[in-house]
């Protein structure tokens, strides 16, 4: 039974490993926080399911702009460096979007353009992050560290939304921001106890030339490219997160409540399956494994919409985000969450393997910059996903959207490996990049 369990051997051997941790688990729930309740200001204030997808169009620019530019900087400067001067900006960018909300001053561009700042501190703090983890455990335990990670990050995932969701519909936007505001400062303190991350092997000069190197070599690196490619195909084409405040306040009831019941449904079921995910470590055909599960992921999302195109619109739902008369008897709403659940737990496990592709098959003097590239396409590829759920559901209606968006995804897949079936045979214990 204990080898099914997740494996926390990082957390025991190495104390850097175990503070970062601890440091990115309180940073992701302030974060997920943050996000749901942007989310839900925007749609209270303008009432479009496409107002909340601009949400994830004016993160995608800076972070893809400086997501690429950030991991040529983490390659080039001590990686602690990095960290702590990005989380200081993240942090004052989250002081920011509290304060328009204690202040009540209802711009949505102005919203909009902090969102922006915090996105491109976070396109730099999140490789830095994720770079020095090969430097602080050993390579027989990466997976292990990296399913750690995965129960992290969605850990945040469940805990934010719901915290954000009854915050936001309890007491309003102002407290929910600042929790975020002082998660954020918990984890700065935390690394800051790192020791100096020099990249092994010297600084590289961080420039355009060194960005478009990285670019460069993900032309030969099939199968490093195919991690990417594969997690665009979920991300981009059947992102259900900008629907959820549009059900809650329409579909099934229950607002900003039910909006982060079904934002943190998608993380439970990623920290179940996180915490059975000790026979991860026994898989070597991970091509397979991550192939499988993002077909799996475009198949929930696929069921998702089916329940909701079951659910029609109430009188009873008042239309807004504030309400609190959660339908917890409704089948529609616990159909919901089992589908979202599914989905989670295939994006835990393609997580873990695409993750563990790109540190071990990458050489360190390049991991930096794969890291920008990584962060662009696994934060970058939502938001842009939001933009095009949201698209989707001014012109379909949120249901349909969710199933167009889930089949496009499983399609996608199907073509990607038809066009380069080698990535099938990647084998970990012969990892080529």
């Amino acid at each position: 039974m204990s080898a099914l369990l997740l494996d926390t051997a990082p957390l025991r051997s190495s104390p850097e490993y175990r503070r970062l941790w601890i440091g990115l688990t309180l940073a992701g729930v302030g974060s997920q926080l943050g996000v749901t309740a942007v989310a839900l200001q925007v749609y209270e204030l303008t009432r479009s399911s496409f107002a909340v997808g601009l949400v994830g169009l004016v993160s995608f620019v800076p972070l893809v702009v400086l997501g690429l530019y950030g991991g040529a900087l983490v390659d080039a400067h001590d990686r602690r460096r990095v960290i702590v001067l990005s989380s200081a900006a993240l942090l004052v960018a989250s002081v920011l979007i509290a304060g328009q909300a204690w202040l009540d001053v209802g711009s949505v561009v102005l919203l909009l353009g902090l969102v922006a700042l915090q996105s491109a501190a976070f396109a730099v703090n999140s490789p830095a992050r994720t770079a020095i983890i090969p430097m602080l455990v050993p390579v027989e335990q990466l997976p292990a560290a990296n399913a750690l990670g995965t129960l992290s990050m969605n850990l945040g995932v469940t805990v934010g939304p719901l915290v954000g969701g009854l915050l936001v519909g309890t007491v309003g936007f102002g407290p929910a921001y600042t929790i975020d505001v002082v998660t954020l400062l918990v984890a700065l303190v935390t690394v800051l106890s790192l020791p100096p991350l020099p990249p092994l092997g010297g600084a590289r000069k961080a420039g355009l030339a060194s960005v478009l190197e990285g670019l460069r070599l993900l032309r030969g690196w099939r199968n490093v490219r195919m991690t990417f490619l594969l997690d665009i195909c979920a991300m981009v084409l059947s992102q259900p997160r900008a629907l959820f405040p549009a059900v809650g306040a329409v579909l099934i009831g229950g607002g900003a409540t039910t909006a982060g019941v079904l934002a943190s449904s998608v993380a439970v079921g990623s920290v179940l399956a996180s915490l059975v995910s000790g026979p991860l470590g026994r898989v070597h055909r991970h091509g397979v494994a991550i192939a499988v599960s993002v077909a799996a992921w475009g198949a929930a999302i696929v069921a998702f919409g089916l329940v909701l195109l079951l659910a029609s619109p109430s009188a009873a739902h008042t239309g807004s985000v504030t309400s609190t008369a959660v339908p917890w008897a409704s089948w529609h709403l616990w159909a919901a969450c089992t589908a979202l659940a599914a989905a989670g737990a295939a994006d835990a496990v393609s997580s873990v393997f695409r993750q563990t592709v790109l540190q071990s098959a990458a050489p360190d003097w390049a991991r930096g910059r794969l890291q920008g590239v990584f962060i662009v396409v696994v934060a970058g590829g939502p938001r842009l996903g939001d933009l095009v759920a949201g698209a989707d559901a001014d012109a379909l209606g949120e249901a349909l959207a969710a199933v167009v968006g889930g089949v496009a995804c499983v399609l996608a897949v199907v073509v990607l490996m038809a066009w380069q079936r080698g990535f099938l045979r990647y084998d970990a214990r012969d990892p080529v990049p």
